[in-house]
Parts: C-alpha cells; sequence; structure tokens
C-alpha cells in the first residue's frame, strides 16, 4: 500500500503544512505497511523536492508546470500521479489551495473524501478525527472502503524532519491544455499587513484582559524587547485595536511558532485552534482557572500590568 502526500507552497515558498503532510502520510505509511511518495507540483519543484526528502519519505515527485498553484493543472497531474502510484491514500492540507483541487480529484479517482482530520487511525479501515460546535467536541468518522483522500488540519502534526535518502523522480504528466481554464495572473492576500503571523517565529499574543487600546503599548516592548511579533485573540481584532491580518484562532490565523506568549487570553477553543500547535506556550493571566492553562507549558498566574513591564525590562537588559 502507498500513500500519496502533497506538499504546498506559496509565492516561492514551501509552506510548513508540508512538512506536516509528510508526517501524517508516514504515519497511514506505517499503519498499513506501505511507502509514503510525496508529490510537489509546479514552482521550484527541486529545490522543493531536496528539502521535502525528508527522514520517512520513500520518494518523491516533481512535476514541473509553471510557478503558481493551478487547479486545473494540480487535478490532472495527481491524477496520472495516482495512477502511477495507486495510493491507498491521498493526503493534502486542509488549506484554501487544498480545498479547490481536492475535491475535483476525489471525484475524479471516485475516492472518498474526508476534510479538515485532525488525527487519524487505521484499524480497521480509515477512521479520521475531526473538531466539532468550534472545537467544543471531536468526532470520529469511518471511512467505508479502502481507500480515501484526506486534507488535514494545519498545526496537528508535528513537521517532519531529519535527512532522507528518497530518489526523486521527475514525472510528466501529460496536461490536457484544452482542460486547463484558469491562469494564476498575481497573488495578493487579503487583509495583508506588515507582517505574516504564521512565519513568526516567536508570536506575543494579547487578548481582552489588556482592558484599553492604550495598554497595548506594553505588549508591543515586550515584542521588541524579544525580537517577537504581536499577535491578538479576536475581541482585540473586533475592537479595531489589531488589524484582522493579527488574529490568531479559528476565524483568523493558524500559527505554529516556537514559542507563543499568551497575555490577558482565557484560552477559548476558537482561539486555542489556532495555537495549539505552538512548540513552547506561555500563558500570563490573573484566574488560575483560566482555560490556557490546560495547555500552556509555563504559567505566570499574576497581574500582566505587572508581569508585562518586568519581563520587558528582563529581557532588555
Amino acid at each position: 500500500m502507498t500513500v500519496l502526500a502533497v506538499a504546498e507552497h506559496r509565492r516561492g515558498e514551501l509552506r510548513d503544512v508540508s512538512f506536516e503532510v509528510i508526517t501524517a502520510g508516514r504515519e497511514l505509511a506505517d499503519a498499513t505497511g506501505g511507502e509514503l511518495h510525496v508529490a510537489v507540483i509546479s514552482g521550484a519543484v527541486d529545490e522543493y523536492a531536496e528539502r521535502l526528502n525528508r527522514e520517512g519519505v520513500d520518494a518523491v515527485h516533481t512535476v514541473e508546470r509553471g510557478e503558481e498553484f493551478n487547479h486545473d493543472v494540480y487535478v490532472q497531474a495527481i491524477e496520472q500521479l495516482a495512477d502511477a502510484v495507486d495510493p491507498t491514500y491521498v493526503v493534502a492540507p486542509n488549506s484554501v489551495n487544498g480545498l479547490d483541487y481536492v475535491p475535483a480529484v476525489a471525484s475524479r479517482l471516485d475516492l472518498p473524501l474526508v476534510t479538515d482530520a485532525v488525527a487519524l487511525d487505521v484499524d480497521d479501515g480509515l477512521t479520521v478525527t475531526r473538531e466539532l460546535y468550534s472545537g467544543k467536541a471531536e468526532g470520529e468518522l469511518d471511512v467505508a472502503g479502502e481507500r480515501a483522500v484526506v486534507t488535514i488540519r494545519g498545526g496537528e502534526w508535528p513537521a517532519a524532519d531529519g535527512t532522507g535518502e528518497a530518489p526523486i523522480d521527475s514525472f510528466d504528466v501529460d496536461v490536457d491544455e484544452s482542460a486547463v481554464r484558469s491562469t494564476v495572473t498575481g497573488f495578493q492576500e487579503v487583509g495583508a499587513g506588515d507582517v505574516d503571523i504564521t512565519d513568526a517565529d516567536v508570536l506575543v499574543s494579547v487578548g481582552r484582559g489588556i482592558e484599553e487600546e492604550d495598554n497595548l503599548d506594553i505588549i508591543e516592548d515586550l515584542a521588541d524587547a524579544l525580537g517577537a511579533t504581536v499577535s491578538a485573540s479576536r475581541p482585540i481584532v473586533d475592537n479595531g485595536w489589531l488589524p484582522k491580518d493579527r488574529q490568531v484562532g479559528q476565524s483568523g490565523k493558524v500559527v505554529t511558532p516556537d514559542v507563543y506568549i499568551a497575555i490577558g487570553i482565557s484560552g477559548a477553543v476558537q482561539h486555542v485552534a489556532g495555537m495549539k500547535g505552538a512548540e513552547t506556550i506561555v500563558a500570563i493571566n490573573d484566574d488560575p482557572s483560566a482555560p490556557i492553562y490546560d495547555i500552556a507549558d509555563y504559567g505566570i498566574v499574576d497581574d500582566l500590568f505587572d508581569v508585562v513591564p518586568a519581563l520587558t525590562e528582563e529581557f532588555s537588559g
């Protein structure tokens, strides 16, 4: 049995979820005693393939075709790759691009599709775990049949690491040009600001505990001292104190920084859905029963207006 994991890139850069897809795919391959093949389509595929050749990968397939994502090309490429490697499972990111082409792939291959997986298990068939009711519950779906297409939520699997020695194959796709009905002519991120919080290694995130917009200054000071980026929970954005592109959570962005410092954030499930993949979580909140402490690695139960300036002074020294 073979698992085909599809990588993703944007504006010339592999996205972090590409390496998480490898981890999820490897889990499925281990459970089924099969191989893990990774596909990367368009862009600088040779460069991408070298980076995707991580420990646990059995083969990397590159498809040279333009620089940008194209729905019709992706569908044709994955369909032809599937014909070649006969995957039991196709795994892709649950991203804007993934949700664009994956349903068409599943339809072409006549396979069941399950999106937004947060866990996968193979025992007597594939079981996919999804979050329900805004993350307040989880449900398990037993997939009928022996094969399936699955999209995984970013931040739920660790990124694959290590260096692999898998062969890299340039896969020649016979693209039906008459079926290519769209062309990407440019890239514009909606609500784009001066920073991308999904790329930050350290995030200092602020919630309603900051009380007033003017108090954001102490958060900015701490971020400057740490060389970090400021992000926020939804109430801060809803108040217009920070732009939408700084929002972390289910209705914001999913982030996976090395360090996430949650200041005055209670830890609502909608917010936690966007940051629980952080490697280290530090919570500062004067409420010891705040849900954020359920997932925090370190916690400071105290008044943020005392703690934050003290931390800034310490790190500025």
